[in-house]
């Protein structure tokens, strides 16, 4: 775990790294894929990273997961990554959401992800109880997005699969003392059913925390 003292220094370090990987990616390959998650913790962290001096014009960015919503809801990751991110340097980025493109991102295979934790322990829409969990979490998945829905999601949802998910530089974004005890748990114990987040921590894959109180 890379342990910073507060939000600001945390969203900056991680900036710096998720740039510094996307280089790397698109000096191997000529492009890249970046798939970050929504909600309230990454907002900060997308407005550094879109200054980054990278050839964002090689960059197609999308979505971990999102909610079954239009992008003008308040709701919608896709409004709050073209708000943050899709600005300043990155703004020539292209940009593949989930909702209503299910298809044409099911084809993308990310080279770089931008996980978050929920206080349940669920990434991505891995939620606990979820319709299709089973199958959205099962490392030999062939399917590269899935639609899910559980109690605690809210709206239905469409993740990424962890499948299509663990091949690439994986970081996880979390912050608060709540969160760093849900992580402790979940690397603790062994049922990914319960606390999803178990798939991606106990699959063998390389996993770069980034945490601040």
């Amino acid at each position: 775990m890379i342990v910073h003292a507060n939000r600001e220094e945390l969203a900056g370090a991680l900036a710096r790294a998720v740039s510094q990987a996307l280089s790397r990616v698109i000096t191997e390959k000529g492009k890249a894929t970046l798939a970050v998650s929504g909600g309230t913790t990454p907002q900060r962290f997308f407005e550094l990273l879109s200054h980054a001096a990278i050839t964002w014009n090689k960059v197609t960015v999308t979505l971990v997961d999102e909610r079954q919503v239009d992008d003008d809801s308040p709701r919608s990751n896709a409004r709050l990554v073209k708000a943050a991110l899709l600005q300043n340097n990155a703004r020539v980025a292209g940009f593949a959401p989930l909702f209503r493109n299910e298809k044409a991102a099911a084809l993308l295979h990310p080279d770089v992800v931008v996980l978050g934790m929920g206080a349940d322990g669920h990434t991505a829409s891995f939620f606990p109880g979820g319709d299709t969990l089973s199958k959205a979490i099962d490392p030999q998945s062939r399917e590269g997005v899935m639609a899910i829905s559980a109690p605690a999601a809210g709206e239905p949802r469409l993740t990424f699969t962890l499948a299509r998910l663990l091949p690439a530089k994986l970081f996880l974004h979390i912050e608060g003392v709540e969160k760093r005890r849900v992580l402790a748990e979940a690397q603790a114990g062994k049922d990914a059913m319960q606390m999803p987040i178990r798939a991606v921590l106990h699959s063998g894959r390389p996993l770069s925390v980034y945490w601040c109180p």
